[in-house]
């Protein structure tokens, strides 16, 4: 009976051990998203997730409230670390209590082994527990290498990290740039006409088609990037991304192609910049459908872009200088085509709580726009955006 027990007691503990390294390889050496989702990292993360933004949504300060939301990002990696050395310990104190009688002096139950366990993992080696056998010395030696390779690989995943935020991070500037904080693609259609740099919008669609598409790769292959917030105030990836979509679609639907010239009130959009623009949205696009789905996000709420805001942002355009198609046509295509996309990218800021932007998120607190130059825009509204 104890022999019984003792073997169910090492296979127990050597479940967690595979367990535990399969989800460390999974999340940090893998480079792309994996199929199972029984992981624990996966359901401590989420579970976090879900109480953090549950109380940071009922704090009124703003400041507050994005100070938690920004320090989950790291804290939620800190946080799988502890996890999976708590859960090794674990792991190898039940395969050596398993093991007891080829220890010397014998440990005197779980808790002695645990011990044991965590001197051989962090290789601090006492002394004062010395195994005595192939199989005991095995398993302590395996627990040194584990917790030695897991610290080395946490260290890597931490630097990997690190540099895909900051490439996220570098798009995301240069966006706000011209979309202001919070992003709009209104906005960012605006600064380019009136800087007169709107036959560059192609050249700025294809690096942010590129964007997308590392947004989408990094994000999927180290899930946890997508938890860490944007560094500045009223900005996010979630953001930047739905304004270059709202603005490709704009081109696409809205606007027409124009060759400017001198005595020309129009600036001018080469054909090319429809093109770039078409490209970028379909990356976009991609990227907004697989994150949604990897995540498994319902279906969020319309954001519903009322055709008084339409036609508002169709007046800033033309003030800017932009050739417009018909109001009737360019609005039945606007929303066919923004539909597409709207409702998932609507589900991505609503899950991670986003920085309301224009026609994106929860909308309601959103009074005024901010370009980069602290220049402030009045965000008209009508009563449907109130949510």
């Amino acid at each position: 009976m104890a022999m019984a027990v003792r073997v169910v007691e090492g296979l127990f503990g050597f479940l967690i051990v595979v367990g535990v390294l399969l989800d460390v390889f999974q999340t940090v050496v893998m480079p792309r998203p994996v199929a199972g989702r029984v992981r624990a990292s996966r359901y401590l993360v989420r579970g976090l997730w879900a109480a953090v933004r549950w109380l940071s949504l009922r704090i009124r300060n703003v400041s507050k409230r994005e100070s938690l939301l920004g320090s989950f990002g790291p804290f939620s990696v800190l946080a799988m670390l502890a996890m999976w050395v708590v859960l090794l310990l674990l792991g190898y104190a039940f395969i050596l209590d398993s093991l007891r009688d080829q220890v010397r002096p014998q440990p005197s139950g779980l808790g002695t082994s645990l011990y044991f366990a965590a001197t051989s993992m962090f290789t601090i080696g006492f002394g004062d527990y010395v195994p005595i056998q192939a199989p005991a010395r095995l398993v302590s030696i395996a627990a040194g290498a584990t917790g030695l390779g897991m610290f080395a690989l946490v260290i890597t995943f931490l630097y990997s990290l690190t540099a895909a935020f900051q490439r996220r991070e570098v798009v995301v500037v240069t966006i706000e740039a011209g979309a202001g904080a919070p992003p709009s693609g209104v906005n960012l259609l605006e600064t380019y006409a009136l800087a007169g740099v709107t036959e560059d919008l192609g050249r700025s669609f294809e690096r942010w088609q590129e964007w997308a598409a590392e947004l989408l790769d990094s994000q999927l292959s180290y899930p946890s990037l997508a938890y860490f917030r944007s560094s500045h105030d009223n900005d996010s990836w979630i953001g930047s991304l739905g304004a270059v979509m709202d603005a490709a679609t704009l081109i696409l639907t809205t606007i027409e192609e124009s060759s400017g010239g001198p005595g020309s009130n129009e600036v001018p959009l080469p054909r090319s910049v429809k093109g770039w623009a078409k490209l970028a949205r379909s990356v976009g696009g991609h990227c907004i459908e697989d994150m949604v789905l990897y995540f498994r996000l319902a279906d969020g709420r319309e954001p519903g872009v009322e055709l008084e805001e339409y036609r508002a942002a169709r007046t800033r355009l033309a003030l800017a200088g932009y050739r417009l198609r018909p109001e009737a046509e360019a609005w039945e295509a606007f929303r066919e085509q923004r539909g597409r996309y709207a409702v998932r990218i609507n589900s991505l800021a609503e899950f991670w709580a986003s920085p309301p932007a224009q026609w994106i998120g929860d909308r309601s607190p959103l009074k005024h726009r901010v370009h980069h130059d602290g220049h402030v825009f009045s965000s008209p509204r009508t009563d449907s955006t109130q949510g």
